[in-house]
């Protein structure tokens, strides 16, 4: 997509946009932002104001509930399983696709882990390997059927969804339940870092965040491009620093309710899960060939053929990476909940991950999204059912907030892409 903006002839309030003028100072790059979302390049904004807004209301009804230590932990574990399984819809997402199995696909891998790690008593290691598998497998078959027979995504992952909740049952049986007692898998869920070893984490998020900031500041402007100004590179870093210090500190405080039986406090094993994920999937989406065919073949199939791209193949890479992704979610959803049961991945699994990547600002119309917008839409979606659960709300009333959230980004969405259209930015 085009980083100008044009003014729509007959468009009140739209302001011609050219990059080669752009302003260097804080100022001129804050005029710049503005112009982008006025055009419709919102992004995660809407997001991010949002959780704001539901941090101040929830913190503001219920502070020493919803502010401490303990439920900022708790926060996270709860958003976990369901922001790794929005990781994965990100990528249908971007082909403008739909995979409604992916909560049964989590829920069935997991299955697989339960009954080689459990029943068979194998190690760990090779368990984890069969869950991913089975993920990649039911990924292929979804793949193969919608971009080889062109099947709608819609159907087919319907089918799945129905299919894989049938082969559950027949694995664990009809109210049956599979423990799980490996401490390495319990661990991600249930453990913490050392505290020298969270701060460490710190330290080296904000290191590799400067760094890739210059670094790619420089490759640009060596290609002869424009580069991020130096003030708008260390007001990011310097922003990113105070809240990853802040949340640190805060997670290191001690949060056990009875210090005397255990010690509570470090930054949860799963914000590492979490981060590697990140910073993985966001390389391979923003910096491999293969991440720029998916946006391009999001953004129109047609064209992305004629420039030699392969779209089978992306097609079919990218529903395997939904549910490769969505059984690692499942790992996240036995670890927390210590079994398995024919629930896993099941109920509102799938919608609360479908509602956080869009609710993150990835486009359900396909071409425009990020891996971070999963994580961003995954901690609004839980902060509603945990405040909403703090203020002893039912669920119902959960669920219509949650519904209410998801129609406005979708409208967002919706809104942003004809504003985009009318001012040349598509």
């Amino acid at each position: 997509m085009s980083t100008s903006t044009t003014a729509a002839s007959g468009q009140p309030g739209f302001e011609e946009y050219h990059p080669d003028e752009e302003d260097d100072s804080l100022a001129g790059q804050a005029r710049a932002y503005f112009a982008r979302v006025r055009g419709g390049d919102v992004g995660s904004l809407p997001a991010l104001f949002g959780l704001v807004f539901l941090c101040i209301v929830f913190a503001s009804l219920k502070f020493d509930a919803f502010t401490n230590a303990f439920n900022f932990a708790n926060l996270i574990n709860q958003a976990a399983g369901v922001t790794v399984i929005a990781m994965g819809l990100v990528f249908v997402l971007l082909l403008g696709e739909i995979d409604l199995s992916a909560g049964f696909t989590a829920g069935t891998a997991a299955c697989m882990l339960a009954i080689v790690l459990t029943d068979h008593g194998w190690h760990w290691f090779p368990s984890v390997l069969v869950c991913l598998v089975t993920g990649a497998v039911v990924g292929t078959c979804i793949g193969m059927l919608v971009a080889g027979l062109g099947i709608p995504s819609f159907v087919v992952t319907l089918a799945a969804f129905l299919g894989l909740q049938g082969v559950m049952l027949v694995l664990i049986g009809e109210g049956g339940t599979i423990p799980i007692r490996d401490e390495t898998i319990l661990a991600v869920m249930n453990d913490n870092l050392p505290l020298w070893l969270g701060w460490l984490l710190c330290a080296v998020l904000i290191a590799g965040y400067a760094a890739n900031t210059f670094l790619t500041a420089s490759a640009r402007r060596r290609a002869g491009l424009k580069g991020q100004p130096l003030s708008l590179s260390l007001l990011k870093i310097g922003s990113l620093a105070v809240i990853l210090v802040a949340a640190t500190a805060y997670l290191s405080k001690e949060r056990s309710r009875n210090v005397i039986i255990a010690s509570l406090k470090g930054v949860p094993v799963v914000v590492v899960v979490l981060v590697v994920l990140l910073v993985a999937l966001t390389w391979l989406l923003t910096r491999t060939a293969w991440g720029r065919h998916v946006y391009a073949v999001g953004g129109n199939a047609e064209a992305a053929r004629r420039a030699g791209i392969n779209v089978f193949r992306v097609r079919l890479s990218c529903f395997v990476m939904c549910s490769t992704l969505a059984a690692v979610g499942g790992i996240l959803l036995v670890s927390r909940t210590n079994s398995v049961s024919p629930s896993t991945g099941g109920s509102l699994t799938l919608l609360f991950a479908v509602g956080a990547a869009v609710i993150g600002g990835t486009s359900l119309f396909g071409g425009k999204g990020r891996v971070a917008n999963a994580v961003m839409g995954g901690f609004v979606v839980a902060v509603i059912e945990n405040g909403m659960a703090l203020l002893n709300q039912p669920s119902g009333r959960v669920f219509i907030v949650t519904g209410l959230v998801l129609l406005l980004a979708a409208s967002v969405d919706a809104v942003s892409r004809r504003r985009a259209a009318a001012t040349g930015r598509v």
